[in-house]
């Protein structure tokens, strides 16, 4: 169901809507409270989202009933605009609301593939709750059987909504099919870290050899590394304290601590683990080394990082791009932009090929010294040398055109990058800030149209960035569209977000949507996957 205001709405279907509607005709009792703008006699007819909606009363209740529009997902003849199948499936995820969309999936008679559903998830892995109901459909599919990454992407999906209890049922699922593996696991660990759900990780860990998957090596250091980049390195440090007499450190598993504790920040202790690593007699690789310029750089010990870099072809490893980038984004921070473009040029000598990660310290370096000139002419370089651009690229400048107040130049490269590179969440929440913040709702809303005719799921930031301009600008109506939607595709809106929402909800005196609203998202966080 969507908060939309059926005065603005509202048509009669045509005749030839009526000819073409298909023989089903779903029907739910609402038990919840519905908006205001819902409850105003006893019969409502509304269009939403290419769906013919019904609202009647059933005795002492109100019945909710819809319709397909023309066959929209069930004609040939639409499913042939599309050459490719996931795409079609994509856009009817996007503009099916929820409850309809098995129906609209059914109707559409696409034959889906393994590479199909774990594609289509992985574009709605912003979007838990469609995603799970995509999820659900495809595995009553004839011949068709889940893949091992199909689960996985279910599983990120349902854990970044924090579903934990289906997610183990998955696992169960992989578990009864005999598909688990080390990696679900991994994924796991990883989720709960995030959601500094230390002892859930841990716990993760220590019953995978129920589920017939014995921890090694890999597993011990998978759970480090979750801690580690959770800011959780003392924690990690502690379990490494613990367990390693019971698996065997590697250079990776010390590389991980390196990298926590240089992250943290604290320089002494990763010089500490390093100086273990190697009383070990276990020797630094490649990944070590570009770890430890990496801490040095970001402890601004510039110095002390060129003289690891200078020193790593005496234990026989040859400086990466990846190391050379640190070192060109470190002077780039620093505004020593010569000494950035000598650190880029002695890469170069050395033979060591460019790619877009170093390029796009090298833009970055060029950005803070206000030298977009330089910026352009480096864009040139990756093309005549065949090294694409990508989101980060866009990013990087988009982010420095409006830093300085040229928002009309950031717009325009926009526009360009577009044509080159796959923009990212941050490429449309940064557009759709920057004209929020100009007044330009207007604009906001055509990058919005435009983000999701790419079929690009938003995140929850971007939704709250939308949120929050439409109530800057006193759009209550528009911004609860926005926050219905957000929580339909099971995406949890920010407290503050909210906050501020429900403040104009009772400055207006809608009570009624903010109650409804209220529910929605308690229904999201209890039991967001069920009708």
């Amino acid at each position: 169901m969507h908060l939309e205001n059926p005065r603005t709405n509202t048509r009669t279907p045509s005749a030839e809507e009526k000819e073409s509607r298909p023989s089903c005709y779903l029907k739910l009792t609402v038990r919840r409270a519905l908006p205001p703008i819902r409850r105003r006699g006893l019969v409502l007819n509304w269009v939403s989202k290419n769906m013919i909606f019904k609202i009647q009363k059933c005795g002492e209740r109100l019945c909710l009933g819809w319709r397909m529009l023309s066959g929209k997902y069930s004609s040939s003849e639409h499913i042939r605009q599309f050459s490719d199948p996931t795409k079609a499936i994509c856009k009817i995820m996007m503009s099916c609301p929820t409850l309809a969309l098995d129906t609209a999936l059914d109707q559409s008679g696409i034959r889906i593939s393994p590479e199909m559903v774990e594609e289509v998830l992985m574009r709605f892995q912003n979007a838990g709750m469609v995603a799970y109901r995509f999820f659900e459909w495809a595995g009553k599919q004839r011949n068709y059987t889940h893949s091992v990454k199909a689960y996985h992407a279910m599983i990120e999906s349902l854990a970044k909504i924090r579903q934990y209890q289906i997610m183990w049922e998955l696992v169960n699922s992989m578990r009864a099919k005999r598909m688990q593996n080390m990696e679900t696991f991994s994924i796991i660990m990883r989720k709960y870290a995030r959601a500094q759900k230390v002892e859930e990780a841990l716990y993760t860990f220590n019953v995978m050899e129920k589920y017939d998957c014995a921890p090694n090596l890999a597993a011990f250091n998978g759970l480090l590394s979750a801690l580690c980049k959770s800011k959780n390195v003392r924690k990690a440090q502690e379990i490494f304290d613990k367990m390693k007499d019971r698996f065997e450190p590697d250079s990776k598993t010390y590389s991980i601590l390196i990298d926590g504790w240089g992250k943290d920040p604290n320089l002494p202790k990763a010089r500490e683990v390093f100086r273990e690593m190697t009383d070990a007699g276990c020797n630094p690789d490649i990944v070590t080394y570009g770890i430890m310029v990496d801490v040095f750089c970001k402890a601004g010990r510039v110095d002390e990082a060129i003289e690891i870099v200078r020193g790593m072809d005496d234990s026989g490893c040859t400086p990466t791009s990846f190391i050379y980038s640190v070192l060109v984004h470190t002077y780039g921070v620093e505004h020593r932009i010569e000494d950035a473009v000598d650190a880029f040029l002695e890469m170069e000598r050395n033979g060591i090929k460019a790619d877009v990660v170093v390029y796009n310290a090298l833009i970055g370096a060029f950005c803070k010294a206000n030298k977009f000139k330089n910026v352009y002419r480096v864009l040139n370089d990756m093309d005549s040398k065949g090294v694409k651009p990508n989101s980060r690229t866009c990013n990087i400048i988009l982010n420095s055109l409006i830093d300085r107040g040229e928002t009309d130049e950031a717009f325009s490269v926009f526009r360009k990058m577009i044509k080159l590179c796959e923009p990212d969440a941050d490429t449309y929440t940064m557009m759709i800030k920057m004209f929020c913040e100009k007044d330009e709702l207007e604009m906001a809303l055509k990058v919005w149209k435009y983000m999701k005719q790419r079929r690009f799921v938003p995140s929850m930031h971007t939704y709250s960035v939308l949120i929050n301009g439409l109530c800057e600008k006193g759009n209550t109506s528009k911004a609860c569209v926005f926050l219905e939607e957000m929580i339909e595709k099971g995406i949890r809106p920010a407290g503050v977000t909210f906050g501020r929402l429900r403040q104009l909800l009772i400055k207006e005196r809608r009570e009624d949507v903010l109650n409804f609203l209220n529910e929605k998202i308690n229904l999201l966080v209890k039991e967001p996957l069920f009708d």
